[in-house]
């Protein structure tokens, strides 16, 4: 089986920027990523948070998972981080591999 290398980012970001992160990920032919919600956490602070109880989008954190070939991600991240570091959030990028390399 051939394998082929990419990055796995992860994007943590509160409720309210995920619109604007999606609309980023478009207006760039970003395909291929998910969204979920982080149903709860610990941030920097060790300070435990929780979706339970809250009534509105602010404070509720999202999940955005993508798998992107490093080439396509090196000139999106400045502008990427720039979105979620206004914000609570974070960005973790890790190497994967995928089998279908057209896909990415």
């Amino acid at each position: 089986m051939q394998t082929f290398p990419k990055k796995r980012v992860e994007i943590i970001v509160e409720a309210p920027v995920l619109n604007r992160v999606l609309r980023f990920l478009q207006d760039h032919e970003v395909s291929g990523y998910t969204v979920m919600p982080a149903l709860a956490g610990s941030g920097d602070s060790g300070r435990m948070w929780s979706r339970e109880g809250m009534v509105g989008e602010a404070g509720r954190m999202v999940t955005i998972l993508m798998i992107i070939d490093e080439a396509r991600l090196e000139p999106l991240f400045d502008q990427l981080y720039a979105m979620v570091s206004r914000q609570i959030g974070v960005i973790a990028i890790s190497d994967c591999t995928v089998v279908r390399d057209e896909r990415f």
